[in-house]
């Protein structure tokens, strides 16, 4: 057969088998109100619709907050890659009594203190390349939304007023539970909902809670109040999505009471009411108990970005399933910087070696790519496409196909150097060409794609890699310059330890040559402890130590 022919046929067929796999694969996500995997079908077709429980803003985010965040992060990403319209609502609960507290603590204004850290989050999520939500809105501005559904759920007979505080009574809401599977009488007051005689069920949560001094309080028919915590959800997500909507995420830890009270207030205020799935991501733990500020053993964002680039966190973050716990892991981490570094320097090398060529073809035709670039092509779009849409499978994509992508590339990459004829050349070009771009799609889909070149990208890798090792750049040269010398001298007994000692704190040397260049390495040796913001000391675990995955409180 003619060679050109045979290339058409083969370019058809790969078109034909993308768009099969497109419709063989229905996205599936796990309902935790049907604790099974559904197929995903929005209320309206071709728009989505999401509400996900954001933060209590009274202190700087910890590690299980950015993973709640990226979970939902990635979903909203692949939604977008799906082509559905998506309005994302993410809520900020600016008024609670934690903040309240912590606000009488440093003699801050509450809603000043909570502002603050409303900002600093965001820092945090652009940080991580979170895309910013459709809306985030603040229970403060929302007051009105509020106390129009408490009207309604007390017109309905569900809730009662005592002394100025109005109560929800779960006992005239026969469905109570079906979501987390608990018992009424399981029903705790809650961490943040203390027990009260003048309940009529100890079980009964707050709506609205009478003023008290040095609180931030509004006008009510019920007298000067502010909002419990439960109702915020509810009216927030019913105001801009309204009483129907698709999606409704958080962490593990809200399914009961948080997200429990918010099915029972949206439903006695509207009988229509209705969420299709319910999401939630894991915990991330700590030594295997549950990372959170309350209980003093959380690492912030901030603390884990000064030592490591926000992308190798967000690798971390998604290279475990988002319903999976999530053990934190300084070998983990380190992992997840070397990936990202590998990522980044086979991409620069890619960019480097494209942007020096002349016969890069522009004529628009259809791409010419050599068997192994269309087979690798087509096997990571499979990869990805199955594993994404069996609910947000991330945590197996970072392997297999992906990781044999970027190896092309370099063996592409290789035969670039090499003397070829000129179609040959060409085929190779367009092949590193397509292959990246595929790689590309995935790491954009994932937030891995950032916004800035990927040379600086190396570069704070590189400068969080000398952090981590106690260095600065002066103290490396030095050391190289004085290695030189020992390698001169021909002490290369001396010049494999001063490798070794660099090794063991995750720098890497490599002699080109006359030259010694490094880069960033997993450390053969890790720190001995690691001190948490609660003041506990961790131990940092061994290589042997291998773990699974983090949340939001």
């Amino acid at each position: 057969m003619d060679p050109s022919k045979q290339e058409a046929n083969q370019e058809k067929a790969l078109k034909a088998m993308a768009k099969k796999e497109t419709q063989e694969f229905q996205f599936l996500v796990y309902n935790t109100m049907s604790q099974k995997k559904e197929v995903f079908k929005p209320k309206i077709p071709g728009k989505v619709s999401m509400y996900v429980c954001g933060v209590t803003a009274y202190d700087f985010s910890h590690l299980g907050h950015a993973r709640a965040a990226v979970a939902f992060d990635v979903l909203y990403r692949y939604l977008l890659h799906l082509g559905y319209e998506v309005t994302y609502v993410r809520n900020f609960t600016d008024v609670d009594d934690k903040i309240i507290r912590r606000a009488n603590e440093i003699g801050e204004d509450p809603l000043a203190l909570s502002d603050r850290y409303c900002k600093e989050y965001n820092v945090d999520m652009a940080d991580l390349q979170c895309l910013s939500p459709t809306h985030e809105p603040r229970v403060s501005d929302h007051i009105e939304q509020i106390k129009d559904m408490i009207t309604q759920i007390i017109n309905k007979d569900f809730g009662y007023v005592v002394d100025g505080d109005v109560f929800f009574a779960v006992d005239k809401f026969p469905n109570y539970g079906n979501l987390s599977g608990q018992r009424l009488e399981n029903n705790r007051a809650g961490e943040r909902v203390a027990v009260d005689s003048r309940k009529r069920n100890p079980s009964d949560f707050a709506l609205w809670k009478a003023a008290k001094p040095g609180e931030p309080s509004w006008d009510s028919p019920w007298g000067r109040g502010r909002p419990g915590w439960h109702i915020e959800c509810s009216a927030m997500s019913a105001h801009y999505l309204s009483f129907k909507f698709d999606i409704h995420g958080g962490g593990l830890d809200l399914i009961f009471p948080h997200h429990e009270n918010e099915i029972a207030q949206s439903c006695a205020a509207c009988e229509e009411s209705d969420v299709s799935y319910w999401m939630h991501n894991g915990h991330v733990t700590n030594n295997n108990e549950k990372m959170s500020k309350s209980l003093g053993n959380f690492f912030t964002i901030r603390q884990i970005t000064d030592r490591y680039h926000p992308l190798a966190l967000r690798y971390f973050l998604i290279n475990a399933h988002y319903r999976s716990p999530l053990n934190y892991s300084v070998v983990q981490l380190e992992g997840a910087s070397e990936a990202v570094f590998y990522i980044y320097q086979t991409l620069k090398d890619c960019q480097d070696a494209l942007s020096q060529l002349q016969e890069i073809p522009k004529d628009g035709k259809p791409a010419r790519t050599t068997p192994d670039a269309k087979e690798s092509i087509s096997k990571l779009r499979t990869e990805f496409q199955s594993k994404m849409s069996d609910d947000l499978n991330t945590s197996l994509i970072l392997t297999g196909a992906f990781l044999e992508a970027l190896k092309l590339v370099n063996n592409l990459l290789s035969m670039l150097s090499k003397k070829q004829q000129k179609q040959q050349r060409l085929l190779v070009i367009q092949s590193l060409i397509e292959v990246e771009k595929e790689v590309k799609k995935v790491l954009d889909v994932l937030g891995l794609l950032p916004p800035y070149s990927y040379n600086e990208v190396l570069l704070q890798l590189k400068e969080k890699a000398l952090t981590r090792a106690g260095l600065v750049e002066d103290d490396l040269v030095r050391i190289i310059n004085e290695r030189t010398g020992v390698r001169r001298n021909k002490d290369f007994l001396r010049s494999d330890q001063m490798r070794a000692d660099l090794q063991a704190k995750g720098i890497a040397l490599m002699d080109v040559g006359t030259e010694t260049i490094w880069r960033p390495c997993i450390p053969v040796q890790q720190e001995p402890e690691v001190v948490a913001s609660g003041g506990e000391k961790v131990a940092a675990e061994t290589a042997q130590e291998k773990e699974a995955s983090p949340e939001s409180s």
